[in-house]
């Protein structure tokens, strides 16, 4: 028996007979069925650019506006779970509140996907310096340090205001607040060219497009493409 991270009940892990007879080490599940269920998986339709759900078509009005901008240079993001109100209280409690253990939950709900996925680099958007001070560990890096080999490549610049305090108009007036850290070298870990840059939530793109610019203008062979764990 284990003790559920988000509704505290004591749950058995459900059984997969695969796993059994694997010389993979098991990774142990951290939420009940019940709490997971709470998680709704994207539809498949989804935008061809973004994954954001849609009702019809092929891109979103988002990515459209975005289209506007970079023409046919788009970001291509991968997202699993809908931003739905059992996600928003696990990040409140998670990146508000500072309640560091939820990481564990957050990587349950990506650890499949990102096992499967092979690239050069995984980048993670980092955290501000203010708020990594005020929460004491980086909120990205934590969820994705145990699933993926990560390279801090990017360095957030001090005075930066969180994107969750911003509404849809101010995130996409967000000027560029993104450095490359100079003291990382990668030249042998590419063999590919293929990144990933790693995020929690896409809202609008305006985040992972300023990481994405960034890394193109310093690294201008670079496939760069994105991930969040919910859309």
């Amino acid at each position: 028996m284990r003790v559920c991270l988000l509704c505290e009940q004591e749950f058995t892990p459900a059984v997969q007979f695969a796993r059994l007879f694997s010389f993979k080490s098991v990774r142990k599940s951290k939420i009940c069925l019940q709490c997971l269920k709470q998680f709704e998986k994207l539809t498949s339709n989804r935008c061809s650019a973004c994954d954001k759900e849609l009702d019809q078509g092929f891109i979103c009005n988002d990515c459209k506006k975005w289209q506007k901008i970079y023409g046919e240079n788009l970001l291509h993001n991968h997202a699993l779970y809908r931003y739905n109100s059992a996600f928003h209280d696990l990040m409140v409690a998670y990146k508000r509140r500072g309640d560091y253990v939820l990481r564990e939950v957050l990587q349950e709900l990506c650890y499949g996907y990102l096992q499967k996925t092979e690239y050069d680099l995984y980048i993670p958007v980092p955290t501000s310096p203010e708020h990594q001070d005020r929460r004491q560990f980086d909120t990205i890096s934590a969820i994705y340090a145990d699933i993926v080999p990560l390279t801090q490549l990017l360095i957030k610049e001090s005075g930066s205001h969180a994107q969750g305090e911003k509404n849809k108009e101010e995130r996409l007036k967000t000027p560029q607040s993104f450095l490359i850290d100079k003291n990382i070298k990668i030249k042998g870990n590419i063999v590919s060219g293929k990144v990933l840059i790693l995020d929690d939530i896409y809202t609008t793109g305006r985040t992972l497009y300023h990481a994405r610019d960034c890394l193109q203008q310093g690294f201008p062979g670079m496939q760069i493409e994105s991930f969040s764990i919910c859309h």
